[in-house]
């Protein structure tokens, strides 16, 4: 009656079974007990419930969004699978001033989740290559006979249409954005190469293209499309919670001024080019200005944009501070100062009656050209002959004027406004003239040292110009490293520490700068950017798409390993209230079992038989 049967089937096989009769009080507990039991156990669930939704379940998204960046990396490389049907496509066409390139983009569907952007990488063909073409001159160059314009453009689209599958071209977004060529032609030049290529192309090829799809980017545009695509391959926009990733307060741009965000920070980006010198970041904080010039200023600088799909929300919403400077690339400042080093030598020789620089005899001594090593500068039949000297310090005072700084507060090279940087809690990134210096010939390309960077340039002008090409010779110096590099090493090195220190005013010990050619082995172009942008409301489409599924599809997609937590949660409430249940049963049983076997012993006792039962007939 009412036996209580335990058995095992692992690890050994084993049986034993109790009587209700002799179990101890505590396996049959009162309606109380097992009322404490029952809320213990409930807030046993509820614990484990937010230990593994909360905390446990984070982890494993952070885990699970670390691995897939990894992965994206990685697979980044892979031949892009032309028969997969979910692939998205976008063309995006650079129209430089000494050329044109094209650039074909790809992306899986969006996952739906509306806080993440699209996943756009570069297209690669079966040899692994980016589905990149690029022709010469500039587009600029028909502003006379806009007519070819169409031509111009038709070899690019006719190689972008060969590697997109034709049933995709319909749906495939084609951008044509024109940049520092197109910019200098007067306006009705610029209106009549677009107005062709707005007409002719939709005749040629079946791309999804209307006439905005075309235009002239200002030099701000380029900037904040270089400064997005750069931080997407960093990762920067993905605004998972983790420990290990630096992370900055947002104030919130067109927002209440107390709306503050926190996520994770971006990286500014400077960029030092043959003739320009570009510097882009976030500025946090909402700003101010000393004077309402300086505001208006600050509007041509400052860019207020939303990433994301949903207007409504803020957490991909950016203000960018982006501002080029013409005349301030590295062979433009060198320009600049041969043209200041021969005119006031020409002036000193006539006040004086001096021939200074008219020879090789009496050169015109040059800090800022390695020791012992000789050029000639000037016009020609007017060429003036320069000795380098190798003083980088001195070299560097006399640079600094060619910054055109003010003394007004917040502005920065040729006194142009720029927003406070909070240098405790900001990284930037280098490119071009800012990793040629210190890689190409000191080796310390990376992590930026102002210390190790001043004195190893300070070691290289110092150094007998002999001897730095006995080293060239010897291979001692990057693989594309030249003897034009060699020669201007030492100038180039002081006016990249003035730009970055005198210039943008970083302090000696900012220690948060990497120098680099490529992020994460590949170069990233402004028109990745660019798409990036563009396209960044199509995934509201998948959005909308997933919200008409039926129940079960959500339940199918959410039923995954990490929301296994959930099933067993139910599993062991279920088993808790079997116990629970069996338990009240066998209290039962027990209880009628004492009552049956107390009168049994009465009736013993007493010499009685069995009361006698009423009849009735």
């Amino acid at each position: 009656m009412g036996r209580i049967s335990i058995s095992c089937l692992f690890p050994a096989s084993w049986h034993f079974s109790l009587s209700p009769v002799v179990l101890p009080r505590l396996m049959l507990p009162t309606f109380r007990q097992l009322l404490l039991l029952s809320v213990l156990a409930a807030l046993l669930g509820l614990l484990y419930l937010l230990l593994v939704s909360g905390k446990g379940q984070n982890i494993w998204v952070r885990e699970d969004k670390r691995y897939h960046r990894h992965l994206a990396r990685v697979t980044d490389v892979e031949a892009t699978d032309t028969s997969n049907p979910n692939l998205n496509y976008g063309v995006v066409v650079d129209c430089g001033s000494s050329g044109s390139r094209v650039f074909v983009y790809t992306w899986p569907r969006h996952n739906g989740n509306p806080h993440d952007l699209l996943d756009i990488r570069q297209m690669r063909d079966q040899h692994r290559k980016p589905v990149v073409m690029k022709i010469k001159p500039g587009i600029s160059e028909y502003a006379t006979t806009p007519g070819k314009a169409s031509d111009y453009m038709y070899p690019l689209l006719s190689f972008a249409a060969q590697h997109i599958p034709k049933n995709k071209h319909q749906e495939t977004p084609l951008y044509i954005l024109c940049t520092a060529g197109m910019r200098v032609l007067p306006e009705s030049q610029q209106e009549a190469l677009l107005e062709d290529l707005r007409t002719d192309i939709p005749v040629n090829f079946n791309f999804l293209f209307s006439d905005s799809h075309v235009e002239v980017i200002s030099g701000k545009q380029e900037g904040v499309y270089a400064w997005i695509g750069i931080n997407f391959v960093l990762g920067r926009f993905n605004h998972v919670d983790d420990d290990h990733e630096a992370v900055v307060e947002v104030q919130v741009p067109g927002g209440d001024q107390q709306e503050t965000l926190v996520r994770r920070r971006t990286a500014g980006v400077l960029d030092m080019g043959g003739v320009s010198t570009q510097i882009a970041y976030e500025v946090p904080k909402t700003v101010s200005f000393a004077t309402p010039q300086q505001e208006e200023v600050a509007k041509n600088l400052l860019a207020e944009f939303n990433l994301g799909c949903d207007a409504h929300r803020t957490e991909h919403v950016y203000r960018v501070y982006v501002s080029t400077f013409l005349g301030f690339g590295g062979n433009a400042a060198r320009q600049r100062y041969e043209e200041q080093l021969v005119s006031n030598t020409i002036l000193q020789n006539k006040l004086l009656g001096k021939h200074q620089g008219e020879s090789a005899d009496s050169p015109i001594l040059d800090p800022c050209m390695p020791t012992d090593l000789e050029d000639e500068v000037g016009l020609p039949g007017r060429k003036l002959h320069l000795r380098g000297t190798g003083d980088f310090d001195r070299c560097r005072l006399l640079l600094q004027p060619f910054l055109n700084r003010t003394n007004e507060t917040s502005t920065s090279l040729n006194g142009v406004y720029q927003p406070p940087i909070d240098f405790s809690n900001s990284q930037f990134y280098g490119f071009s003239e800012f990793y040629y210096c210190t890689e190409d010939v000191l080796r310390m390309g990376g992590d930026y040292n102002s210390t190790k960077y001043a004195k190893g340039a300070k070691d290289y002008c110092a150094t007998q110009w002999k001897i730095l090409k006995e080293r060239f010779d010897r291979g001692l110096y990057a693989s594309h490293a030249d003897l034009h590099r060699l020669k201007y090493q030492c100038f180039k090195s002081a006016w990249v520490y003035e730009v970055f220190h005198s210039g943008f005013s970083f302090p000696s010990g900012y220690d948060n700068l990497k120098t680099a050619l490529l992020v994460y082995d590949k170069e990233v172009q402004w028109t990745l950017g660019a798409i990036l942008y563009r396209t960044r409301f199509l995934p509201l489409r998948d959005i909308q798409q997933e919200s008409l599924k039926g129940s079960h599809s959500h339940w199918h997609r959410g039923f995954t390993f990490m929301n296994n937590h959930y099933l067993f949660l139910a599993c062991f409430l279920v088993v808790l209230l079997s116990i629970l249940l069996y338990v009240l049963r066998l209290r039962r049983i027990h209880h009628r079992a004492t009552l049956l076997r107390g009168t049994s012993v009465q009736w013993l006792e007493e010499g009685l038989g069995s009361p006698d039962l009423p009849v009735t007939l």
